[in-house]
């Protein structure tokens, strides 16, 4: 498993010092002993994957997941998304439907959200990888504090991004954003246990472009197409 930081050079500049950091070793070491006694989800040239189709400058959007999926073949670096060919995991469904009632884009055939990612939305999971069929195993190894450091650099180098924080772990994140250089969107999660408690209803992705323009930025086109 790679797992030396190969990212966007724009984010290795940001991020340069959390590399040589304790923590960021101790956290190599631990993969790789999980590597040799485990199978790792994503694979390791994907576990910086969101770093490098949003580079630090073209962040407009920030989606904030927990841990990648640990089905074998869906998690590939970014957050919610799965590879094409994987059927879409039910909080991937739900945002899809949601969606759909916000601005009337069809449900797409694949769960892939590089498009998204290519136009500025930055799908960063706050642990950023998983042990096979085992959610949530590699948490408070050291990925939250690297992810944390990722926001704040975030917050505080850029302005005039949307965060949408969904669900309790994610809106835990809003003490690291400036709220005065920034729009924060927050809603339940969209799991199935909680999208019908008002993320079905909330127009995430209305509102996040409502803003962009507002600010005089370019709005996303959620819309996915099946090519």
């Amino acid at each position: 498993m790679q797992i030396d930081p190969k990212i966007d050079p724009s984010w290795k500049r940001v991020l340069s010092s959390e590399f040589e950091q304790p923590y960021f070793q101790e956290l190599k070491r631990f993969l790789l002993g999980e590597k040799a006694a485990f199978i790792i989800y994503p694979k390791g040239a994907d576990i910086f994957a969101a770093y490098n189709l949003t580079p630090y400058e073209k962040v407009k959007v920030v989606i904030l997941g927990q841990d990648p999926y640990h089905g074998p073949n869906q998690a590939h670096g970014l957050a919610f998304s799965v590879q094409r060919g994987i059927a879409h995991p039910p909080s991937l469904q739900n945002i899809f439907k949601e969606l759909r009632e916000d601005i009337g884009c069809a449900v797409p055939q694949h769960g892939t959200l590089e498009a998204w990612a290519q136009q500025g939305v930055f799908l960063l999971n706050t642990v950023l990888t998983v042990r096979e069929g085992q959610a949530h195993s590699h948490k408070e190894q050291g990925w939250e504090r690297f992810t944390d450091a990722t926001i704040k650099a975030l917050s505080d180098g850029r302005e005039k991004l949307v965060f949408i924080l969904w669900g309790r772990p994610a809106q835990m994140k809003a003490s690291l954003i400036d709220a005065s250089r920034h729009h924060i969107i927050t809603s339940p999660h969209p799991s199935p246990l909680s999208a019908y408690r008002g993320f079905f209803g909330s127009k995430p992705f209305s509102w996040t472009n409502a803003y962009l323009q507002s600010a005089g930025i370019a709005p996303i086109d959620w819309c996915l197409n099946d090519a």
